[in-house]
């Protein structure tokens, strides 16, 4: 029987912590890895009081790797023991037939990994557009976000390496040789995300640049020049 592993990369989110660690509760998973990345916040100490918290069904581990989502995520992976993978943002929330489905999606020894479609958490008309612009990319291009609760088979995973060591876009990168693998699918059940990352620098503004950085690398420029422009 197949079991999921959640791996979860996280980074000064005191304020999201609390509700996404209850919100996993309703879940039966093998295991909850969260991966700090050098936090100076109160998320070490949410993490720790959640960590010795007992769960009859699922282990609770905490680690800590160097401050790159990559990395933090590789390093959740090796310590995983579930036959699945699933790596999820810490804002996002997982549907509630969510680990049904990544199972039932498994059945088919074909499957190698897939993602939910994306759903932003708000009312804001723009907003439930790039939502439905994120699900036709999804569907038609096949290559889902990072924020989508991308799942995989372990052993896949292993196989490709991982993730690469990049400051942005690993997420992509991984989608790609994963597509290039075999079967990747896209579940009709939708991850619910914060709108926080819209909301920062603007909607609009975040909506060009996240579209502009998906050109600019798929045009070959280096995720280490994006990053630097991303984080400007």
């Amino acid at each position: 029987m197949n079991r999921i592993s959640l791996i979860v990369p996280v980074l000064n989110e005191e304020k999201i912590l609390p509700l996404f660690l209850t919100h996993l509760e309703q879940f039966p998973l093998a295991e909850v890895l969260i991966i700090d990345g050098g936090s100076y916040d109160q998320t070490n100490k949410i993490l720790s009081d959640w960590a010795n918290t007992s769960d009859d069904r699922t282990q609770r581990i905490v680690l800590s790797a160097q401050c790159s989502r990559a990395e933090q995520m590789n390093e959740g992976a090796k310590h995983a023991t579930g036959d699945i993978l699933l790596f999820l943002h810490s804002d996002s929330f997982l549907p509630v037939k969510g680990v049904e489905a990544i199972l039932s999606t498994f059945q088919s020894p074909s499957t190698l990994g897939g993602a939910f479609r994306l759903r932003i958490d708000s009312p804001i008309f723009f907003l439930r557009m790039i939502s439905m612009m994120v699900n036709l990319r999804s569907i038609f291009l096949k290559l889902p976000y990072g924020d989508q609760g991308v799942f995989v088979r372990r052993v896949v995973f292993v196989r490709l390496g991982g993730y690469r060591k990049m400051p942005l876009m690993e997420d992509l990168d991984f989608i790609r040789r994963l597509n290039r693998e075999g079967d990747v699918r896209l579940l009709k059940e939708s991850v619910t995300t914060s709108p926080r990352r819209w909301a920062h620098k603007g909607y609009f503004y975040t909506s060009f640049r996240n579209m502009v950085l998906f050109v600019l690398y798929y045009l070959g420029v280096s995720p280490l020049r994006l990053a630097r422009w991303y984080h400007s």
